[in-house]
Parts: C-alpha cells; sequence; structure tokens
C-alpha cells in the first residue's frame, strides 16, 4: 500500500467509526423510549373493557319518562307569583285577566329516570321516587318501542318501585351478589342522565354497607360512578354483566355529581319486588325498641369490649322486646344469629325478620352476654305537685355543674316515669359541656335507675376517676344516653 492511499485509509476509519456511534444511538433511544412506553403499555393492558357488558347487558335498560298533573286555583297562582305585591299595578293586570278562569287549573310537570327489565314479561326495577305521583309513566327500550307502565307497587323506605308493561320475549338483566363485591372492585351504570339514553360511565366500589341519614333499611353499595338526575332506577354492574344495584341517590353540595353515588344492593331490591309482586305490600319485623350508636366512651362505661352492638334506651310498653324481657341500658349484640356492628345495622335485620318469627337475641346486660327469644311483631304502615328544690352546692352533682330536683309522683305519673330526677339548672361545668340541658330527665347512671338526688350523688361519688359514666337521660319524648369524664 502506497503513501498515497493513507488519507483514503483514514477517512474510511472515520466512517466506519461514526456509523458506529450512530448506530449506539439510535439503539440507545430505542432502548429508553421502551422503557419509557412500557408502563403505559401495560396499564392500557390491564384497563378494564366495557364493550362486551355494556352490548350484551344494555338492552335490558329503560329510559322511564314521567307527567305529574297538578291543579292549582287563581288565588294559589297569585300568591306564587315572585316579588309582585298587592298593591302593584301588575298584581291587579294579573287578577283582571285570570279572573275570568278562576277555576282550578291544571300543569303538568315532566320526569326522567332510568330502570330496568327484570322478566320477559314486562316487569321493570327502578326506584320509588322515579314514579311518585306520576299520572303518566312511559318507559322506553333501546330499540326506540315505547310502552305506558303501570305501578305494581313502591316502597319508599328502601326507595323501590315494581312497573309493568304490555310486552313479551323482553331481553333481562341476570342477578348478581353484591355480597361477593369487593371494594375497589370495577363498576358499570347504565341510564339516562339528563335525557341522554344509554349513558355509560365506570367507576370503582367505594364502600359497602353505607349506612344514610333518613335510609335505615339499606345497607348502600358507595361508588365513584357518575350519576347524574336521569340515573336515578339505573342498574350497577359487576364486570361479569351481573346488577348488583340499583342507582338511587348522590351525595352533593352543588346539585351535581362529586364522586359520592349509593346504590340499593340488588338482593334488597328483588326481596322488595317479590313482595309487591306477590302480596301487594311490604310486610317487616318491628320489636319495639329506641336505640342509640354504642361510641367508645358508652361501651367503656358498659364495661363491653369495644363499641358495637346497639343500646336500648326505650322499651315500647308491651311490645315485642317489652315481653321479652328487653331492657333500658341492654346493648343488642346479636339478632336472629346476625351481628349487630353498628346500631344502624338493626333495623335493617329486624326489619327483614318475618313477622311472627321467634328470634334469639344476644344482648350485653351488667357485664355479661344473655340470651333472649323474642316473637317479632309487624310494623305499621306508618310506623316508624310541689318538691324540694336542691340548691348549688358542693356535693356531687354540683361539682359537675347540675342542680337538681326531686321528682314528684304527679310528675313522675305525668312523664310516664317510675323513676329519676329533673335537671332543674345546667351552670359551667363537665355536664354542660357534655350536652345536658336545664328540663332533662336524669333516669340512670350507667346500669342503675336513679330513684332519687342522695342516691345520684353517691353513685356519682363512687365512680372511677378518669373514666366514663353513661348517664340515660330523657328529654321530651325522647331517651338517650350521654357519656361524662369523672376529672379528678
Amino acid at each position: 500500500m502506497t503513501s498515497e492511499n493513507y488519507p483514503y485509509v483514514n477517512a474510511g476509519l472515520m466512517l466506519s467509526a461514526t456509523k458506529g456511534m450512530w448506530q449506539k444511538a439510535i439503539c440507545m433511544v430505542c432502548l429508553c423510549w421502551t422503557v419509557l412506553m412500557l408502563p403505559v403499555a401495560l396499564q392500557a393492558k390491564d384497563l378494564p373493557d366495557f364493550t362486551d357488558l355494556v352490548e350484551k347487558h344494555g338492552q335490558a335498560v329503560v329510559n322511564i319518562s314521567t307527567v305529574q298533573t297538578q291543579q292549582i286555583g287563581v288565588s294559589q297562582f297569585l300568591q306564587e307569583m315572585p316579588n309582585i305585591p298587592e298593591d302593584s299595578p301588575f298584581y291587579e293586570f294579573f287578577r283582571r285577566h285570570i279572573q275570568p278562569f278562576s277555576g282550578p287549573r291544571k300543569y303538568e310537570s315532566h320526569s326522567l329516570g332510568s330502570g330496568f327489565i327484570i322478566s320477559k314479561d314486562g316487569y321493570i326495577l327502578t326506584n320509588a321516587h322515579v314514579v311518585e305521583a306520576a299520572n303518566e309513566i312511559t318507559v322506553r327500550l333501546t330499540d326506540k318501542r315505547e310502552f305506558g307502565a303501570k305501578i305494581i307497587g313502591a316502597d319508599q323506605k328502601t326507595d323501590i318501585a315494581l312497573l309493568k308493561i304490555d310486552a313479551s320475549d323482553l331481553p333481562v338483566v341476570t342477578q348478581g351478589n353484591p355480597e361477593q363485591l369487593k371494594v375497589g372492585e370495577w363498576v358499570v351504570a347504565i341510564g339516562a342522565p339528563f335525557g341522554f339514553e344509554n349513558t355509560v360511565t365506570a367507576g370503582i366500589v367505594s364502600a359497602k354497607g353505607r349506612s344514610l341519614a333518613q335510609e335505615s333499611y339499606v345497607p348502600f353499595i358507595q361508588t365513584d360512578v357518575a350519576i347524574n338526575p336521569g340515573n336515578s332506577g339505573g342498574p350497577l354492574f359487576n364486570m361479569k354483566g351481573e346488577v348488583v344495584g340499583i342507582n338511587s341517590q348522590i351525595y352533593s353540595r352543588t346539585g351535581g355529581f362529586m364522586g359520592l353515588s349509593f346504590a340499593i344492593p340488588i338482593d334488597v331490591a328483588m326481596d322488595i319486588a317479590n313482595q309487591l309482586k306477590t302480596y301487594g305490600k311490604i310486610s317487616r319485623g318491628r320489636i319495639g325498641v329506641m336505640i342509640q350508636e354504642m361510641t367508645s366512651e358508652l361501651a367503656e362505661s358498659f364495661s363491653l369490649d369495644k363499641s358495637r352492638g346497639a343500646l336500648v334506651v326505650s322499651v315500647e310498653k308491651n311490645g315485642p322486646a317489652d315481653k321479652a324481657g328487653i331492657r333500658i341500658r341492654d346493648v343488642i349484640l346479636k339478632f336472629d344469629g346476625k351481628d349487630i356492628e353498628a346500631s344502624s345495622d338493626l333495623p335493617r335485620i329486624v326489619g327483614n325478620t318475618k313477622p311472627g318469627s321467634r328470634v334469639s337475641v344476644e344482648i350485653w346486660r351488667d357485664g355479661a352476654v344473655k340470651k333472649i327469644t323474642v316473637s317479632v311483631g309487624e310494623m305499621l304502615a306508618d310506623d316508624d305537685g310541689v318538691s324540694q328544690k336542691q340548691s348549688r352546692s358542693e356535693d356531687a352533682a354540683g361539682k359537675l355543674g347540675l342542680v337538681l330536683r326531686e321528682l314528684s309522683a304527679n310528675q313522675k305519673n305525668q312523664l310516664g316515669v317510675e323513676n329519676g330526677v329533673l335537671v332543674e339548672d345546667v351552670y359551667d361545668g363537665v355536664a354542660n359541656s357534655s350536652g345536658i340541658r336545664s328540663g332533662d330527665i336524669i333516669l340512670g347512671f350507667n346500669n342503675q335507675d336513679v330513684k332519687s338526688i342522695n342516691q345520684f350523688n353517691k353513685l356519682l361519688s363512687s365512680a372511677p376517676k378518669g373514666r366514663n359514666i353513661a348517664l340515660l337521660i330523657r328529654r321530651g319524648d325522647v331517651a338517650t344516653f350521654i357519656t361524662i369524664k369523672i376529672n379528678e
């Protein structure tokens, strides 16, 4: 090789080296891109696909529209005219023009909701509030067919209504088991929010067995599925395409969806539907007690291991519980073999018990577990002298901030109580901060009835310092326990 060839050899070596560097750079870029995109690809692979579920089971979801007709007279109409005083000329104008038509006028209001078909011959489940006071109900299927529907029955306590349309060979949903639902599991809602038919939304189960205010008979399924007006009555599906609940209500401060929605478990709904279809009414059990939630402070005062059960604060005279021997201050731990973890569990379990049944009730009384047999009753349709003044002093009650008065025999008779002392005044002290008010009647101290002021003071003086005591207080017609911590 001559010296003249060296420049070409060197140039070739440089080109080869440059090409190798570019190949390595491209490989590094590809490797980095793969590493960065791998989690995204895996995530996309793990996301659920709802398409088959919607195609197979969405046809059984219906849109429900209702018409409510109301009558309103002229006088009522004039009263409801906004910001038009009687001395206004506009008020006179409306009065003169409406006067010839002074008879009552009919006004129609419309509402929308959802539902789903549970039998091929046209039985449909929805919420009771969707069809409440409806004069006309129209059910629209996914194939655009429309049917007039009649209400077979409705239950306001669970917000369930059963409808019937005159049709056959209809698509139906498959019932699932809400007990097998797991928190965090994917669920799907199909309905007609704001009238947009067959709208699909998805989310997860946020909690199970939720108790809501004024809703004593439903252990709600809480989800974060988007639910809006018009979704009410629609089905909640699990990933198997089974209906596990009926979307019923949302928690909102604005009126719109805020991530908290609640569904009625399908087993509760189907039990109501079957009773409505078979008997035309709902039969619920009752035992005749008023209960209170057990707090950790109350549990301590009753020597209970933890805050569980339902604390009995009132027993209906001659009611099922009274006849069975259940007393005030009993803590109901089990009913018919079912644990009562929270007081809200008891109304639902008792309500679901067939009237006339004899069931075992496990209670906590005087620091021990006892078993009592109760014959369950049936819930009705609309259920649910001068005395010596104790002046302010340094006695035990006075140290709590209480001024007590003995109850006369006449007062006890009028109040319907056999014992107790009257709280005449409450001044600054632990009693005031605990919620005791003037006019309250102190009926009990932990597990004992309060029969006099002297007895109350003795019980209070002997109570262990630093521990909670439970006072049974009657205020008006309501009895409740209030806890007070005895300080040094």
